[in-house]
């Protein structure tokens, strides 16, 4: 019988990230403090004063196709995960609102994968290369404390991968969809001892194949992904653990419609994405190595060392006449990113005043070198073929973070915690294109910012507390966003700041037998909001837009009744807008910030037991949403509903898992995600209508 709400797993593991902030002091407290070593089996999201969200792997493999992080977390408050239907532009994702202006990528969030950044240090994130197959949980923290993880001022997003254990396991699975969509994969996982032996090792190795026709026209996709965890047990006090993933993407970009194109006919595209065939390459490979030693009783080191290379090229629809303008970089992207980074921490623990007292140093770097060149999209009368080149650059990003946290338990009731990063990130552009006609756009720019962040919290009784919270965060531009000037002037946009955000939040949290009921209201006050300022040719400017508020409301219910019965609720009231300067005057205070809805709700009831029969049953909301500062224009609101049932059999070492699937029951038309400020009011990726998928998953353990 599954119990989430009441797992003994840790939210956050400190082993993961470069900033531990959930595990478990060793005096037997329920208190937020942090640890280099494994957090011990008792932990759950109730003990912990931040508003968490911890799903298990299952639950995102449950009667699912395995491909989008949109598909099971849904259950999440305040995360608007959304998929575009275009795999050249991966999944839109905000946390409370943050984020939501991205047109590609993940922008306002920090995202971890086995404790490496999926973000980069500019702030530009993917989930391409997360293996939902091999998912042991993911963690979803928002609000004050992810400002301790640096350029982010939403939230963090982490995802660890299963630990190898005993039995050897064997699982092959199949997954069949509707619009000529597949998914092949196969995993393998063991370990040599029970890990607390000199010489243990485990290991949990994946791959899988994902081809998809696409629902709309010109949004065929593929993609390959590997993933690999190996643990090694080096003596009594210390282990190494090596990581490596590796994606390839080959996708055609739809781009978005105009709201009447998307009436007539959401599966249509303009003719310029066919003409100029627009579709995007992606290879992206990388490693990582652990190292954990408990130096002492009280005293822990961990070393987080990784590196990596991202190859993009990228075909867009930009028009032969708006690329006749000497200073355009062209329709094509042609980009090579190689990253690494270091992270090093040490955990002391002791007791002042007779207060448990757990205190945590450390120094994150990272950096990136990015070779950016551009071409024409057409060569004499062809099109959709690389030209002649109109951009060559280097760019260098990195980021210098020391940081510094303690948690105190400062009696039976009451715990602090606290927290403080002083953040570095820099940048460094070369214009290697300079001819008489597009100047020098090298140019470079620093930021710092100390990042503040603290909570107090008060447990009522062993099962419910309330606890009150504040930080600050920032965001920087990315590279991208500092491109470009509004004025067509050269070099970089160095008159973009850096968003800055206050927080203030308080939660409660109340298990309810095998369940949990949380609640968090908060308010941000953000201060040089970036914004889109101009959009159109392919080139997008971005400017400050003053000063914005949101304030919300976050319920979340996860509750598990009569053995195999559970039912999970969300829901999220987000009211983000403008203050000041959003437009270039105060003609747009008051309006809405763009892509955010203002109310999400989902619900899902599920029957499951350990084997047998299953089926589940889910309902979303989405408010509508603006889709351009002015607010004039918006995507409708919309509920969808979906069904699967299943069945599982076990047969001494075999399981199968057969199960099928319902999305948007009732063939709803909508709009599935919001394109922001779209130079030429293409804002609308539109959602299938009613779609059927099946699939089979077959394992054994040699046992």
């Amino acid at each position: 019988m599954k119990n989430v709400s009441l797992r003994q797993a840790s939210v956050l593991l400190p082993a993961l990230l470069p900033l531990p902030l959930l595990a478990a002091d060793n005096t037997g407290s329920n208190t937020m403090v942090v640890s280099a070593a494994p957090a011990p089996a008792g932990l759950s999201e109730l003990d912990t004063p931040a508003a968490v969200s911890v799903v298990n792997g299952e639950d995102m493999r449950q009667a699912a196709p395995r491909v989008n992080l949109s598909e099971n977390l849904g259950s999440v408050p305040g995360l608007q995960i959304q998929n575009r239907q275009n795999y050249a532009q991966d999944l839109q994702l905000s946390v409370r609102g943050f984020g939501a202006r991205s047109t590609y990528g993940v922008r306002g969030l920090r995202l971890y994968v086995d404790g490496i950044p999926g973000t980069m240090p500019d702030g530009q994130g993917q989930t391409s290369n997360i293996d939902i197959g091999s998912i042991d949980h993911i963690d979803v923290l928002r609000g004050p404390f992810s400002a301790l993880y640096g350029n982010a001022s939403g939230g963090v997003i982490n995802v660890d991968t299963q630990t190898g254990q005993q039995p050897t396991t064997l699982e092959v699975g199949s997954w069949y969809g509707s619009y000529g969509s597949w998914r092949n994969s196969v995993k393998a996982s063991g370990a040599t001892g029970d890990g607390t032996h000199a010489g243990d090792v485990n290991y949990t190795v994946s791959a899988s194949r994902f081809t998809t026709h696409g629902y709309r026209d010109h949004s065929e996709a593929q993609k390959n992904l590997g993933n690999a965890k190996l643990g090694v047990r080096i003596d009594d006090v210390s282990t190494l653990t090596l990581l490596f993933n590796s994606v390839h993407i080959e996708a055609q970009d739809p781009g978005g419609l105009t709201p009447d194109q998307w009436r007539d006919n959401p599966r249509q595209v303009v003719s310029n994405v066919t003409l100029y065939n627009t579709r995007k390459t992606v290879d992206q490979t990388q490693g990582g190595l652990r190292y954990q030693r408990q130096m002492s009783e009280n005293d822990d080191l961990s070393v987080m060392m990784y590196a990596g290379i991202r190859e993009t090229t990228q075909y867009q629809s930009i028009p032969k006449a708006t690329q006749s303008n000497p200073t355009h970089p062209g329709g094509v992207i042609d980009l090579t990113r190689h990253y690494q980074g270091i992270d090093t921490r040490w955990t002391h623990r002791d007791t002042l005043f007779s207060m448990p007292v757990t205190l945590t140093g450390g120094l994150d770097y990272e950096t990136m070198t990015e070779r950016r060149k551009g071409f024409e999209n057409f060569s004499g009368s062809d099109y959709g073929v690389k030209g002649d080149i109109r951009r060559n650059e280097r760019n260098l990003m990195w980021n210098l973070d020391p940081y510094l946290q303690t948690a105190w338990q400062l009696s039976d009731t009451w715990s602090l915690d606290a927290g403080l990063r002083f953040s570095t990130v820099n940048f460094d552009s070369n214009d290697y294109y300079v001819t008489a006609r597009n100047g020098d756009d090298s140019g470079d720019a620093r930021y710092h910012k100390w990042l503040p962040a603290a909570s107090l919290k008060y447990a009522i009784d062993s099962s419910w507390n309330a606890y009150l919270s504040a930080g600050r965060g920032f965001e920087t531009p990315t590279i991208n966003e500092l491109s470009y000037r509004a004025d067509g002037e050269t070099g970089l946009n160095t008159g973009l700041k850096p968003a800055t955000s206050d927080t203030v939040e308080l939660g409660t949290k109340k298990r309810i037998g095998n369940g949990l009921i949380t609640a968090a209201l908060f308010q941000t006050d953000t201060k040089n909001e970036i914004v889109t300022d101009t959009s159109l040719g392919g080139r997008t400017t971005y400017k400050n837009a003053g000063e914005t508020r949101r304030r919300g409301l976050e319920l979340g219910v996860d509750q598990q009744f009569a053995a195999d019965w559970r039912v999970k609720a969300a829901w999220t009231l987000l009211d983000a807008r403008y203050r000041s300067n959003a437009c270039g005057d105060e003609s747009c205070n008051g309006n809405r910030i763009p892509g955010i809805a203002r109310n999400m709700l989902y619900t899902g009831v599920e029957y499951a037991p350990e084997q047998g029969f299953y089926a589940g049953a889910e309902l979303r909301y989405m408010s509508n949403i603006a889709a351009n500062d002015a607010n004039d224009v918006k995507a409708p609101a919309y509920t969808v509903a979906a069904l699967n049932s299943g069945y599982k059999w076990l047969v001494q070492n075999w399981t199968l898992d057969l199960f099928g699937r319902v999305d948007n029951l009732f063939d709803r038309n909508y709009v599935g995600s919001v394109i922001v400020n779209e130079g030429n009011g293409r804002y609308f990726e539109p959602a299938p209508g009613r779609n059927y998928s099946v699939g089979l998953t077959l394992s054994y353990a040699f046992q």
